[in-house]
């Protein structure tokens, strides 16, 4: 929004409006800007690292209930500020509330959801992110149209909403047969939770599997420590590559500059906004498809062909901006459309893919002694990444131009063989098993199966799932 730059960041402005000599591919260029962006992953990625203690401590709920409260303090000072600092500052606590969010949700529902339907209930996770995003770019959608150049702090102020809801929500959701078991609550009292979210009495095969579990975890003094180990190299490389490649297949430059990418190939402000709200729709229903398909079609199957398509639109993308947009004036109407189509696209790809599924997979593949600490590296890579991303994202586009879609492209290329070769299919493996997948992989069979056999004896004949 003109007014909202002009307000905090004022030197993009004046370039946006008035230096006829800059080129299209700079006008956005500023480091306060993309600080202003970026401070949400560099909160969020120290948030992370002390949510695995608390999570680990005193179960999935607090941490929720805490990342719901840094949400609204967050969402208060960005709609009340009145200079840069405390803009930032705003940001930062939102930062903090998405740290802990990120950590403990995701566990959540890997925990309670029953394994036939884990993957659904795991993209829910990202589709309600994308609704969050969609609703976002209406609200900016229509308060920019407020006179009196103040409604950023309505869009900025509204984040309460989903705030009250996630911290009031928190108050009445049960904690999870796991956390449970692992914080040394009476067995009867996690069972009781499981037979009531599963419907049925008949749970003793997975409340065994549980317990095992737990003994196993209860032993673990030092979590990230022990994720370093040789047996769990493959979870390791996953809880590393996943979130990586799910930063630098290009999504977030949609999602954090889409108007002002839209802006850069010739449409103006409104016209941006709009297409930010068009490809947020796109987003969000890819996303609901993936909910229904994932635990029918398997993991490994949307990753691959959402990276194809995710790749040809990116591709594609580079190579009109490339032949049609120069340094000075736009692009041709009809252009500028299809480019938002392809965008499109490559968000519909992205939605039903990487999107959930580098949330799903990274939660489901670690057994419980280091599942908090695991769901930790993942969400500080992801943040880490996301970081570099913004903070880089406007630079790279001043200077590579057109040819950021085909670095990005490369990178979903990359990706879309790692998975292919590393990564083995997770669907309907209840989650305290999962480690067969790897003992009976191509590749990590070698690395984990003689460790798998030395800790069946170094634990004393206790040869659990998780061991």
């Amino acid at each position: 929004m003109e007014s909202f730059l002009k307000r905090f960041f004022g030197e993009v402005d004046s370039k946006m409006k008035q230096d006829t000599n800059i080129s299209n591919y700079c006008k956005f260029d500023s480091q306060l800007l993309t600080s202003f962006t970026s401070s949400l992953y560099i909160a969020g990625l120290v948030a992370s690292y002390f949510a695995s203690s608390l999570t680990r401590a005193f179960g999935r709920k607090p941490s929720i209930l805490v990342g719901g409260a840094a949400f609204l303090a967050g969402a208060a000072l960005g709609g009340a500020a009145f200079n840069v600092y405390m803009l930032i500052f705003g940001r930062v606590l939102l930062g903090i509330g998405v740290g802990f969010a990120n950590q403990s949700v995701p566990l959540y529902l890997s925990e309670m959801a029953p394994s036939r339907y884990r993957g659904a209930f795991s993209n829910g996770f990202q589709f309600c992110v994308g609704i969050g995003a969609l609703s976002a770019n209406i609200i900016n959608y229509g308060t920019e149209k407020i006179k009196g150049g103040w409604g950023w702090r309505v869009s900025l102020a509204l984040a309460a909403v989903p705030a009250s809801i996630l911290t009031v929500g928190a108050l009445f959701l049960p904690e999870t047969p796991n956390s449970l078991i692992q914080r040394g609550d009476s067995n009867e009292k996690a069972k009781s939770m499981l037979r009531r979210i599963r419907g049925t009495n008949d749970v003793e095969a997975e409340f065994e599997d549980l317990v095992k579990a737990s003994a196993v975890s209860k032993t673990i003094d030092r979590p990230f420590r022990k994720i370093t180990e040789r047996r769990y190299r493959p979870q390791l490389v996953m809880a590393i590559a996943i979130p990586f490649f799910q930063q630098v297949t290009g999504i977030n430059v949609i999602a954090f500059y889409a108007p002002i990418l839209f802006r850069t190939i010739g449409l103006g402000e409104s016209a941006s906004l709009m297409s930010g709200v068009v490809t947020g729709i796109i987003g969000t229903g890819s996303t609901l498809i993936s909910m229904l398909i994932v635990d029918k079609l398997g993991r490994r199957t949307l990753f691959i062909w959402g990276g194809v398509q995710m790749f040809v639109s990116q591709i594609m993308v580079g190579g009109i901006m490339g032949a049609k947009l120069g340094d000075h004036g736009g692009v041709s109407g009809g252009c500028a459309y299809l480019v938002i189509f392809l965008i499109s696209v490559y968000v519909a790809g992205f939605g039903w893919s990487w999107g959930p599924l580098g949330w799903l997979v990274p939660s489901e593949i670690f057994p419980l002694e280091i599942r908090s600490a695991g769901q930790s590296i993942t969400v500080a890579v992801s943040f880490f990444f996301t970081f570099i991303v913004a903070q880089t994202f406007l630079t790279m586009l001043c200077h590579f131009k057109s040819g950021i879609f085909f670095f990005f492209g490369a990178w979903v290329a990359i990706m879309s063989v790692f998975v292919y070769l590393l990564l083995p299919e997770t669907k309907n493996v209840p989650i305290e098993q999962m480690d067969r997948v790897w003992r009976e992989h191509w590749f990590w069979k070698g690395i984990v199966e003689d460790q798998y056999e030395a800790c069946k004896k170094d634990d004393g004949g206790i040869t659990t799932s998780s061991a």
